[in-house]
């Protein structure tokens, strides 16, 4: 049991990795992706909205497939296709390098662009949700708009979308199995293979407790910030 367990929290360590990095990249590149989806640059908009349109669209277990195997073939092709017409042989070993990487990259990369997008509609939702009225007085008080923004409406911004990101945050956390997927060794990974080696489904109620208590943890983060930040309402 107490080796079992070991396997176990190792596995768990890596799902806290996948969990906090995708969190650390996906949210600060939401909002590029909100404020593009709300330009008035119409290619800018449709790009962005395509872009949505295909991660929301199509399953993450789907998009974790891609992301790994796509650059390999792409190399493959690329290789093929082009490796006699390139004389350069430094520049086509930086771009193998590119087109190389394990399989955690992978997981962090394709879990980056999917809650990305879905921390954008979030966002957008938020930021659509401020009265004109705010920014006209804004303007007329002498603020610009990246401190009008960043000032006033972030703030009121940030306090009514933490529900709908609590959730999210929350489904990361059980969304993290699917890294198993292309082999990355996190927490279900891990339980799967004891449960196999031990004949016995311990394992996976043992993985069921973990998740449990992560997703308490994240639920109380966000309660204590919604209580923080109640003087916005």
């Amino acid at each position: 049991m107490v080796k079992m367990l070991g396997i176990m929290l190792q596995g768990a360590g890596i799902s806290l990795e996948v969990f906090f990095l995708t969190l650390i990249f996906s949210l600060p590149l939401a909002l590029p992706i909100a404020l593009g989806r709300m330009s008035k640059n119409w290619l800018i908009r449709n790009v962005i909205t395509g872009y949505l349109l295909i991660v929301r669209g199509t399953p993450l277990i789907l998009q974790l497939i891609f992301i790994y195997f796509a650059p390999k073939y792409l190399y493959k092709f690329l290789n093929e296709a082009l490796a006699e017409l390139i004389a350069a042989e430094g520049f086509w070993r930086i771009l193998r390098f590119g087109l190389s990487y394990n399989r955690f990259t992978a997981v962090i990369i394709a879990f980056t662009l999917n809650y990305a997008a879905y921390f954008a509609e979030i966002y957008r939702g938020g930021i659509e949700s401020i009265s004109k009225g705010q920014y006209e007085a804004a303007k007329v008080l002498g603020f610009t708009r990246s401190q009008t923004f960043a000032r006033i409406i972030l703030p009121q911004v940030i306090k009514r979308i933490l529900p709908a990101a609590g959730n999210e945050v929350i489904t990361l956390v059980k969304d993290t199995a699917l890294a198993q997927v292309i082999g990355v060794a996190e927490l279900f990974h891990a339980a799967q293979n004891a449960a196999a080696r031990e004949f016995s489904t311990t394992p996976i109620f043992i993985a069921g407790i973990f998740y449990f208590l992560m997703n308490w943890a994240v639920s109380l983060v966000f309660s204590w910030y919604e209580k923080k930040l109640s003087y916005y309402s």
